[in-house]
């Protein structure tokens, strides 16, 4: 957990329960009060590289919209109505790959304390159809439980919500909060894994391959639909190997019988964001990538994407059938 030393708190914020549990963590954290958390969020002439390095915590009221239509370049997972939901911007790890550094202009965290709003908005939705809601999008709310009880609270929600199914996607070895959690079907925690040459090269501040398998069984065993995620696969130096151990890895640790489904996509970002990834990472190999354009995203050539896509598959389907394979 980073040790934030400036916490900025929107006025319209200050009388939520969730405002208090976030300062009651960092007691010797310097307060700053303001009247709209884009003053500090998106203002000009930030890089989000260096302010990931002593980033700074936002407390905010989440004002509409509430949900967004799934983007065109996830998965989907069959649902017609797929949608997420924010309730925090930017995450505790530091991937190199990641698109929330194209995405938003400042490297610090934004937590949005209004979740009866959210909760609302999603009564509202039901009332037309079901819903299929990732609500960690932009952030990883696994990771950030220790801090703000979003995550918690969005599965105790979706337990007492006919129509609703929640998908928690993570990189976290955070287990605890899961612990006194009654199992459901409604909330699916999907755990992204990735070889221990991406983890180390790639993905610092995050789990290891071994942290987040030994949790998602846990959570497996415990009764959790558990998604595994390979995703996004990166043609990095022997990738063949890297990945054909850590599916190996992935099936021998959790029960084939507990998982639900497996995803497997190639990274891929939109062409916008990629632009500014490469203004703050000169040094990154991944955003300076020579990819090919399709339609404003950015991704590996077709080849290329073939090889990798087809022998993660095929990998994967040693141990699970077909059906339950998912790719971009």
């Amino acid at each position: 957990m980073s040790n934030y030393t400036h916490i900025y708190i929107e006025k319209a914020a200050k009388p939520y329960a969730l405002t208090d549990v976030v300062t009651s963590k960092f007691p010797h954290a310097t307060i700053v009060e303001i009247d709209d958390y884009m003053e500090v969020f998106a203002r000009g002439r930030q890089n989000f590289s260096v302010q990931k390095h002593a980033p700074k915590l936002i407390v905010a009221v989440k004002k509409r919209p509430f949900l967004y239509p799934g983007s065109e370049v996830t998965h989907h997972f069959g649902h017609l109505h797929f949608y997420y939901a924010s309730s925090a911007l930017n995450c505790l790890y530091n991937c190199e790959y990641c698109f929330l550094q194209g995405m938003f202009p400042s490297g610090n965290a934004v937590l949005f304390v209004n979740q009866d709003d959210y909760f609302a908005e999603v009564r509202r939705t039901l009332d037309g159809h079901p819903l299929y809601l990732s609500i960690s999008y932009e952030s990883d709310l696994l990771a950030f439980e220790p801090i703000v009880p979003l995550a918690s609270r969005w599965i105790a929600f979706a337990a007492e919500t006919d129509g609703l199914t929640l998908e928690l996607r993570t990189k976290s070895a955070n287990f605890a909060p899961l612990r006194g959690l009654t199992p459901s079907n409604r909330t699916v925690l999907a755990w992204t894994l990735s070889p221990d040459e991406v983890v180390k090269r790639h993905e610092p501040g995050t789990p290891s391959l071994q942290a987040r398998l030994a949790c998602a069984r846990k959570a497996a065993e415990a009764g959790w639909p558990v998604r595994i995620c390979f995703d996004p696969v990166l043609h990095i130096d022997n990738w063949r190997q890297h990945y054909r151990d850590c599916i190996r890895r992935t099936f021998s640790e959790i029960p084939l019988a507990r998982i639900r489904d497996v995803s497997i996509g190639v990274f891929r970002i939109p062409k916008d964001y990629l632009k500014r990834m490469r203004k703050h990472r000169s040094e990154s190999v991944i955003a300076h990538y020579p990819y090919e354009n399709r339609n404003g995203i950015l991704t590996y050539p077709d080849e290329t994407t073939r090889k990798l896509t087809e022998f993660v598959y095929e990998s994967v389907a040693e141990y699970m059938p077909e059906e339950k394979i998912f790719t971009t």
